[in-house]
């Protein structure tokens, strides 16, 4: 079991998870986190921090795009080890159905100033299953 990050989390990316991650293992992308699923140590700390309810066990039905989708993103964007500000609209896409068309594939920018994070460049794991 891991866990993976859905669609609400799109254009909401409150990163709370991050801060509570024993194992590093979120990914930024512009507008959304991914999780890499084979660093990812199944503890389940980071399902109840999520505000906006996005992060679910892959055990749950109906998950495997979404966990192909945090394989191969966790692939390509950097890795994220603190928390940032949430973007300034995310209580207003709370919920909002169907956010998958609103999925950006651009990696996250780092902000800068006091809630600046360390980013990694890549995956701490190679890309596994052509998904790079």
């Amino acid at each position: 079991m891991t866990y993976v990050v859905t669609d609400n989390c799109i254009k909401c990316k409150h990163m709370d998870c991050v801060e509570v991650c024993p194992v590093d293992c979120f990914y930024a992308g512009e507008n959304m986190l991914v999780i890499h699923p084979d660093e990812c140590i199944d503890c389940g700390v980071c399902e109840p921090e999520c505000p906006a309810n996005a992060i679910k066990p892959d055990t749950e039905p109906g998950l495997e795009d979404w966990l192909k989708l945090n394989r191969e993103y966790s692939a390509k964007w950097p890795n994220l080890t603190a928390k940032e500000l949430p973007p300034a609209d995310a209580k207003e896409w709370d919920g909002v159905p169907d956010k998958l068309t609103h999925f950006s594939p651009n990696p996250h920018e780092e902000q800068s100033g006091p809630n600046a994070s360390p980013l990694q460049k890549t995956s701490k794991i190679p890309a596994e299953n052509g998904l790079s």
